[in-house]
Formats: C-alpha cells, sequence, structure tokens
C-alpha cells in the first residue's frame, strides 16, 4: 500500500504555486536555434556575476528523485585552467575560453542529498509534508541507490526485482555501480544544457567538450573517488570565427517515432 501512495496516488497537499503568464515560445525558439558550439572565443570577460548567476540557474535543472548528483567547478586558478587546458588536448575551444566549468557526476551524492531532503520536510512550518513522501527519503531510497559492499547488495536487488516484474511492472535498477554511474550522469547532462542556455540567454557562447585526459583532470581538481566528469563546459564571446560552419542535422525520422 506504501508503495502504491508514493508512486500512484495522488498527494493531498496543502501547496500551491502559480505558473504566471509566461508564454514566449518565439523567444525560446531563438535561444535554441541561437546555441552552438563555440570553437574559438575573443578576449572579452565573462562579468563575474553572470557566471555564478547561469551556475544558480544550471543546478534547477530536473533530476532524478532531487537527489542533484552533480558537482560544477569552476576552475578559476590561471595555473589550474592552463592545465585543463592541456589536459583538453589544447583544442581552441579550451585554450580561448573565458571560463572553463568542469561538470561532474557524482553517483554518491545521493546519500548528502537524501539527508538534506529529509533535513527540508522538517523544517517546512506551513507545509504538512505527505508521509508517503518522507518514507520515500527514508526507506526507498537508500533501497534503491545503496549497492552494498562490492556491489553485493545490487546483484541480490537484481534478482529479487527479476522474479517481480514477471508479474508486475517493476523498475530494474539501479542494481549495479555502472547503473549508478549511467543514473547520475543522466541528471548531470540535463544541468549541463541548462547551463549552456543560461550563458546564450545573457550573450555568451558555449562548448561541450568531451575529448579530454580525464585522468589529469580529475588531478587538477581534486575530485573525490566515485565521481566522473561528465564534460567541461567552456564559455565567452564568440569571435568571428568561432562556429566552424552551419548546423547539420539529419532527417528527424531517424531519431523521432510515433509509436
Amino acid at each position: 500500500m506504501a508503495e502504491k501512495d508514493i508512486f500512484s496516488e495522488i498527494p493531498q497537499l496543502n501547496y500551491q504555486e502559480e505558473s504566471g503568464d509566461y508564454k514566449n515560445p518565439e523567444s525560446f525558439d531563438q535561444l535554441v536555434e541561437a546555441r552552438r558550439s563555440c570553437r574559438v572565443y575573443t578576449e572579452e570577460s565573462i562579468p563575474e556575476e553572470i557566471v555564478r548567476k547561469c551556475l544558480s540557474l544550471a543546478v534547477l535543472a530536473p533530476n532524478s528523485s532531487n537527489l542533484q548528483p552533480w558537482q560544477f567547478y569552476w576552475v578559476r586558478s590561471a595555473d589550474k585552467k592552463q592545465k585543463i587546458v592541456e589536459a583538453c588536448l589544447s583544442q581552441p575551444a579550451a585554450a580561448t575560453a573565458q571560463e572553463l566549468i568542469v561538470a561532474v557526476a557524482h553517483p554518491e551524492m545521493w546519500r548528502t542529498s537524501r539527508k538534506l531532503m529529509l533535513d527540508s520536510f522538517a523544517s517546512q512550518k506551513d507545509i504538512e509534508v505527505p508521509k508517503s513522501a518522507i518514507s520515500y527519503y527514508e526507506k526507498l531510497v537508500p533501497l534503491a541507490y545503496n549497492q552494498g559492499f562490492l556491489g553485493i547488495f545490487g546483484r541480490i536487488k537484481s534478482c529479487v526485482l527479476f522474479f517481480r516484474g514477471i508479474k508486475k511492472p517493476t523498475p530494474r535498477g539501479p542494481v549495479s555501480k555502472q547503473d549508478m554511474r549511467v543514473w547520475a550522469q543522466k541528471s548531470t547532462a540535463l544541468a549541463c544544457q541548462q547551463l549552456m542556455l543560461a550563458f546564450r540567454a545573457n550573450g555568451y557562447d558555449t562548448c561541450p567538450m568531451e575529448g579530454m585526459d580525464e585522468k589529469r583532470v580529475r588531478k587538477v581538481i581534486d575530485l573525490p573517488k566515485g565521481s566522473e566528469v561528465c564534460m567541461i563546459i567552456s564559455a565567452g564571446k564568440r569571435a568571428p570565427n568561432g562556429i566552424y560552419g552551419p548546423r547539420i542535422r539529419f532527417d528527424e525520422k531517424l531519431f523521432i517515432h510515433e509509436v
């Protein structure tokens, strides 16, 4: 019954949030069309307050169970920035950038975020938090995301979920360290896209880079164990030769399917 309450029953909440009158599809169309991967930037700097605002907007991105398994490392040290450029193979998108931000997927952040969610529920005085929500973070989140020593618990879960899934719809993961890596990367990628759109909305361009020596990047920014670089995002003002050619996309029928 508790499972039904959490996943399928609409909770009775004493909370409403107005969506406002925002409706501006033309502006959004223009923003998406304007976002390009910039390979060369000018020497014009980005105001610090703009970078901070864009990072704050990035972490408003949707994510799995609001566990926010991401970290963003804004590389401000000139020495570290040069090392990151070298780790990015000195490609122009990194070498000419005014700012470099390392987006990191951190699967183990679920432990910290789970506690923060429960603390947030406890601090809400004017809103009655459904018991099912509290139960979700107290019981189901550890059950779902904890894989146990050497992944043993994950393997046990995999067997249990397999047999449960024979009779009823059942989430089949995450049941391994690899599943957790994918889980964290998906949410982090959503935030990365939001970060790039935020920069474009403020008049600056970006380039998401995966071509890098991750081992060297990890060493430069001292990444915690278990975390992984999702991508490095460079940012700056587009140079006249910053875009190498027109956008190329293939026939939508290859990618968009109606079933």
